[in-house]
Parts: C-alpha cells; sequence; structure tokens
C-alpha cells in the first residue's frame, strides 16, 4: 500500500500564519517503545534545582520568575516555575492554588507595560520535569500575531533594544515585589557621552546586533534531544538555553523526586 502524503493543513492559510510558498508535510516518525528522560528525571541533571536565585528577575519563598538570557523579537517573555522540583500534576493543593494566582498575578504585571496587547500562557513541558510556564507578550496592533503562532514569530521578528527589555524586565519584577518577593532585574543604566564624544558610536553595538537572539522555540529544553545511542562519542552536551534562574528565600520547598509520568 502506497504512502500518500498528507495535504498541507488549512491553518497554513491564516494570516497569523508565519510562512508562505510551497510547503509540504514532515514524514512522521515511527513511535518510540520507552520515551527518554527529561531534565530532572531519572539521572538527568535538573537546571532549574542548580540555578541560583541571581539567575532571575524575581523570587520568592516559593516561586520564581526568569527571562531569556537576552532579547527576542516579542516584548517580552517570562518563565514562572516553582522553587520545589514538581510538576504540573504533582503540584499539592497549597501550591496549586498559588500557581493560579501567580498566573494572573505575572499576566497583569507583563499585560501593564507599553505596548503590550494580550498575554499568551503556554506550558509544554517535554524538555523537562521541572515545572515551568512560559509568558509571551503580544505586540499592540500587531493582529497578524494573533493566536497560536506567537512563539513561531518571536523567532521570526527582530530583537527589541536591549535597553527596553531590561526596562520592562525591572518594571515586571517591581509589579510582583508589590505582593512580596524580591525583585533582581536593574531598570538599564543611563548612557551619556560627554559633548566631544557625541558622534562617536558605542563600542560593541554593531557585535551586539549581529549575535542571534534565543527565542521561545530555540530553548532548548522544549526541543526534544535524540536519544544518547545515536550521539557521536566527541559530542558534546546540548547547551541549555532555558537554564532556569535561583531559587529564593529560605522557605524553600525540600525537593521531592519528580514522577515518571
Amino acid at each position: 500500500m502506497q504512502d500518500t502524503p498528507p495535504s498541507v493543513p488549512d491553518f497554513t492559510q491564516w494570516p497569523s500564519f508565519p510562512f508562505e510558498g510551497d510547503l509540504r508535510v514532515k514524514q512522521l516518525d515511527e513511535p518510540v517503545p520507552v520515551e527518554p528522560p527529561r531534565r530532572g528525571e531519572g539521572n538527568r541533571e535538573c537546571t532549574a534545582c542548580n540555578a541560583s536565585d541571581e539567575a532571575y528577575i524575581w523570587v520568592g519563598e516559593r516561586w520564581r520568575v526568569r527571562a531569556m538570557d537576552r532579547p527576542t523579537g516579542l516584548p517580552m517573555v517570562l518563565i514562572l516555575e516553582s522553587r520545589s522540583h514538581l510538576d504540573l500534576g504533582d503540584l499539592p493543593n497549597l501550591l496549586a492554588a498559588e500557581l493560579g494566582v501567580m498566573t494572573v498575578r505575572l499576566e497583569r504585571a507583563i499585560r501593564s507595560l507599553d505596548g503590550v496587547a494580550r498575554v499568551h500562557v503556554n506550558r509544554w513541558g517535554d524538555g523537562s520535569a521541572h515545572l515551568h510556564m512560559w509568558f509571551l507578550a503580544r505586540p499592540y496592533g500587531r493582529l497578524q500575531l494573533r493566536g497560536t503562532f506567537l512563539s513561531l514569530w518571536d523567532s521570526i521578528l527582530p530583537p527589541i533594544s536591549e535597553s527596553q527589555w531590561r526596562e520592562n524586565l525591572a518594571l515586571v519584577a517591581a509589579w510582583l515585589a508589590e505582593f512580596g518577593g524580591r525583585p533582581l532585574a536593574e531598570p538599564p543604566r543611563i548612557q551619556w557621552q560627554a559633548p566631544s564624544s557625541l558622534s562617536a558610536a558605542p563600542s560593541g553595538g554593531a557585535e551586539d546586533a549581529e549575535e542571534e537572539a534565543v527565542s521561545v522555540i530555540e530553548a532548548a529544553e522544549e526541543i526534544p534531544e535524540p536519544e544518547e545511542a545515536e550521539k557521536p562519542e566527541d559530542a558534546e552536551p546540548a547547551e541549555d538555553a532555558e537554564q532556569p534562574t535561583a531559587a529564593e528565600q529560605s522557605t524553600a520547598e525540600p525537593r521531592t523526586a519528580p514522577s515518571a509520568g
């Protein structure tokens, strides 16, 4: 029986779909009998548990918030993480209730930024067993970015300026700190020059512009890694782009073993 490639779905014609031209559907791989462990499962190290508080923009007793390592195409991309090594379905009632409060609080903080119309909240969890929720800000007026493909557009759009990005991080951290916890993100320093040097280009600017941004879709935690047998012996492990920030203050809950599922 001859395999017939599936037709391209209708959503490729949506205005929000970021690509055009001739497209074809990939061949679907056969299912594996046993899925490989995620980060924080089995003998794989958990990067969230090992990260220090200084890697986050805000830390609290049981929750932490971190950003990408540099600006991306969206006004703001943040990740909410539990301090305890738990996945979504493992949360006790207290943390489950707090997750709802923290989700609403962080959504409001991001939506308060200038130029933000909506905040998309996502949870995938295929790369890490440590609970992490994604918050993606859609720019106001960019109707083509509405809906499902916002995380793809984050890879396509030119990154926002670093000064605006740092200012946004500081505003969100300060908003969260109004309800407790500790803000760690600081606003950008004022850049000034003596009159005689106003025409000089700032050092490092061109190099920074050339640096490729790490976006949501490129974050290593959400990209399944090949099985160990398929990796060359001399290959180095993939760098973890979704590396979380540190734990919070002294009342952190003890780490519990992740569930096998």
